[in-house]
């Protein structure tokens, strides 16, 4: 046992990436769990989990990889007003795209064609960005600027579980209209 952790901890060390994938094949397929169980489903939809294992470990983990060594090289430093201007580029860049990729590609996954795909990301992109701008710039303000950045993305993905689990309720809302009126409005 002590062998493969050793190995694990000499990946993650070489190749910093796997951090996040594995943080996240782990807490996306378990947000997929916990929105099953609140929406009172008595057997779990085994292909829904892998669906968001495979999303958050081999999408979001190195997309976020990416662009927190993109926004890190951009604006270096971890002082209060770099985190700030960090979040705030986040917040119109990376989060829309994050945000939009996740209902298209999930459609698709799912086996429903572009059209269905586009219609997801129609209906649901706003009251979702709406969230995100409520939350996600503070907790971008406390990654960039007091984590250090080798632990950020393991820090946005603990912070992201939360929210993993809101967009597994989001992206299994039938109906808009049933989401919280504070996100319809």
């Amino acid at each position: 046992m002590n062998h493969i952790v050793k190995n694990i901890k000499q990946i993650t060390t070489k190749y910093p990436v796997t951090r996040g994938m594995i943080t996240y094949s782990i807490t996306w397929p378990a947000s997929s769990l916990i929105q099953q169980t609140m929406e009172g489903k008595e057997k779990f939809d085994w292909c829904r989990v892998m669906r968001f294992g495979l999303f958050g470990g081999f999408f979001v983990a190195p997309t976020l990889y990416g662009w927190i060594k993109v926004a890190s090289a951009m604006y270096p430093g971890t002082n209060l007003k770099i985190a700030i201007v960090k979040a705030i580029v986040e917040t119109i860049s990376y989060t829309p795209a994050a945000m939009t990729c996740f209902y298209y590609l999930m459609t698709l996954f799912e086996g429903e064609g572009f059209e269905a795909a586009s219609t997801e990301v129609k209906n649901k992109f706003l009251p979702t960005y709406k969230a995100a701008v409520s939350i996600w710039p503070v907790v971008a303000v406390i990654n960039f600027g007091f984590v250090p950045e080798k632990n950020r993305v393991v820090f946005i993905s603990i912070c992201s579980f939360m929210w993993s689990i809101f967009l597994a309720y989001m992206k299994h809302l039938d109906d808009i209209k049933d989401a919280p009126k504070f996100l319809t409005n």
